[in-house]
């Protein structure tokens, strides 16, 4: 069982860094590791939400980089394959949340609600800075949510969304801005 949940928190590890470089060397990980906040979040927050002894002990440290770094993930919040944060923060997501496969978070990005669950998040979504994500929204698979703005309802599959509050603005190269997308 332990070798189960290692081996998925391994994947879901190198699963970011895929998105962030392409590849999953061991010189690119490194390299991420120390020079890539994001990324470096990352790590800690898929060890700390791996529900193991591990996780109690690397609790202390992905705290430490949550208030380092502005990046306030809890470890509860689900998160799927390829997780990827554009500057490094700073960030605020709900555990409430759900977030899919190859999602881009970008810089001074909020997922939340105040009443029941927030946002549900699908695959291959780039959430642009200063995006506020308000309550339990779904946004679908392939989306691209501009900078700026303020979704309040959902936005189907395909879509570009913007403004405040956000609007459907086509259905032209759905989220093309998220690059290296791994495969699952």
């Amino acid at each position: 069982m332990n070798r189960q949940v290692d081996s998925m928190i391994l994947k879901l590890i190198l699963s970011d860094l895929y998105r962030y470089t392409g590849n999953q060397k061991l010189s690119s990980f490194i390299k991420n590791y120390f020079f890539n906040r994001g990324f470096n979040f990352s790590v800690w927050l898929r060890i700390a939400s791996s529900k193991t002894l591990l996780a109690k002990i690397a609790y202390p440290v992905f705290y430490y980089k949550k208030k380092k770094y502005g990046i306030d993930i809890h470890a509860n919040t689900k998160i799927g394959f390829g997780l990827y944060i554009g500057h490094g923060g700073p960030l605020v997501v709900s555990p409430t949340a759900t977030i899919g496969n190859n999602v881009n978070l970008s810089q001074y990005t909020t997922i939340g609600a105040n009443l029941g669950p927030a946002a549900m998040i699908g695959d291959n979504v780039y959430i642009g800075p200063n995006v506020c994500i308000i309550e339990n929204v779904k946004i679908g698979n392939n989306v691209t949510i501009g900078a700026g703005s303020i979704v309040t309802k959902d936005i189907p599959e395909n879509a570009t969304a913007a403004g405040n509050y956000a609007k459907v603005l086509n259905f032209e190269q759905p989220g093309k801005f998220v690059n290296k997308r791994y495969k699952i």
